[in-house]
């Protein structure tokens, strides 16, 4: 079993050499912890930051199957934003971006974020009644959102096309103008970081098979490959794999797997200010740093762990984009790829204790993870250090699925993204 400090991860990333790895060698894990964190992507590192920053906990592992980062958390699209529909997705998500602000000062090292807006287009009476409803509501939670007239919108976006003969009419926008974009994986990186400067141990290449109990059925650790190594408490926040870790601890969770596409273009420059998302096609569209048109379709209609993700659907949101924005047609494909989501039947997240004593899951986020971030790790750790769920993230209980208490966004909100 190996052990990196996030510094020497960072190092080999960026093509560390045989020297650096004679400066820096690999060393074996502890054989036990105060907490075991499973998943080292943005949430999961995020979680062993704030354990140990703001709780005292530096007794943690986290231990990941591949590599650092190298998960959704490198494979998402970057979107931030808050505006949700309901109380409890508006407190989750306005929380992240509170700290999403933050964030590169508090972590000393750059996240990239962007406040450039996101935009989201109306195309039918059907989308402006929604899209004001949404912005009543948020402004209820204090949540910055405002409705733009079709002219507005052109005049936040120029590409966009507001003629009366496309083929998706703007009807008007909802603009949240504290919402943006951050680098997808420096989230991870700065997370690591930080976290290892406190103690934390973050272990690469171990994937846990199984988490194990102990005859009060309690949990007791994890098994992995190069052997059991105990725990306390375990956190599980696996995107794309959550399920299947849970399944041996005999909790069953009411997931599925989507592969959810996107793709980048040949990099130009700039162009594009600001992020625009559409419903009725579903398809959104902003540019990064480098000059690429960062362009995100919604999840297959088939459950799968492809990383690839299917033809049909990608190719009708590129259509779509080249729609709404007819500038972008001749531009090219540079690469595409998918991420695994978990989709849980309300579309939101689990985030919190489950039945077996000191086994806590973070899951479910569908296509809300990255921007969710900062918040769900936040959360978590307070809910591992103090057995008992932040006020924030209670109600995104595991229970509620029995209970009845869903939080349907995916039936309310504008766009599952």
């Amino acid at each position: 079993m190996t052990h990196f400090s996030a510094l020497s991860l960072l190092r080999h990333a960026l093509g560390g050499n045989k020297k650096w790895e004679e400066q820096w060698p690999n060393s074996e894990p502890k054989a036990e912890y105060d907490v075991i964190i499973v998943g080292a992507g943005g949430h999961g590192l995020g979680a062993a930051y704030y354990l140990a920053k703001e709780h005292g906990i530096t007794d943690v592992a986290v231990i990941e199957k591949g590599w650092l980062g190298g998960g959704n958390t490198g494979r998402n699209t970057t979107i931030i934003r808050s505006n949700y529909l309901y109380d409890e997705s508006a407190r989750l998500y306005d929380h992240a971006l509170d700290l999403w602000e933050g964030l590169s000062q508090e972590l000393n090292y750059n996240v990239m974020f962007s406040q450039r807006g996101v935009m989201m287009l109306a195309h039918s009476v059907h989308d402006v009644q929604s899209f004001q409803r949404h912005v009543h509501a948020n402004r209820l939670n204090d949540v910055d959102n405002r409705w733009l007239t079709k002219e507005e919108a052109k005049a936040y976006c120029p590409p966009l096309d507001i003629s009366q003969t496309a083929r998706y009419p703007v009807m008007g926008a909802a603009l949240q103008k504290r919402a943006g974009t951050a680098r997808h994986d420096a989230v991870a990186w700065g997370y690591a970081r930080g976290a290892a400067a406190r103690g934390v141990d973050i272990i690469q290449n171990c994937p846990v098979t199984a988490i194990r109990s102990d005859a009060t059925g309690a949990v007791e650790g994890v098994e992995t490959p190069r052997g059991f190594i105990k725990a306390k408490k375990v956190a599980v926040s696996a995107a794309g794999h959550t399920s299947v870790v849970m399944d041996s601890a005999g909790v069953r969770l009411p997931l599925e797997s989507y592969p959810l596409q996107a793709l980048v273009s040949e990099p130009v420059k700039p162009i594009f200010p600001c992020v625009v998302m559409s419903n009725t096609v579903h398809a959104y569209i902003s540019q990064s740093d480098k000059g690429e048109l960062v362009i995100g379709s919604g999840t297959d209609q088939y459950t799968s762990y492809s990383q690839r993700g299917g033809l049909p659907l990608i190719e009708h949101t590129v259509a779509a984009i080249c729609e709404i924005f007819p500038i972008f047609n001749r531009m090219r494909m540079l690469r595409k790829w998918a991420g695994i989501v978990d989709v849980t039947p309300d579309r939101s997240a689990i985030l919190g204790k489950t039945p077996v004593q000191g086994l806590y899951v973070n899951c479910g986020w569908g296509t809300g993870g990255f921007k969710a971030t900062p918040g769900a790790a936040h959360t978590l750790a307070w809910t591992v250090a103090k057995d008992e769920p932040h006020p924030i993230n209670a109600p995104f209980t595991l229970e509620r699925f029995t209970t009845g208490r869903l939080i349907d966004e995916a039936a309310a909100a504008a766009v599952a993204h």
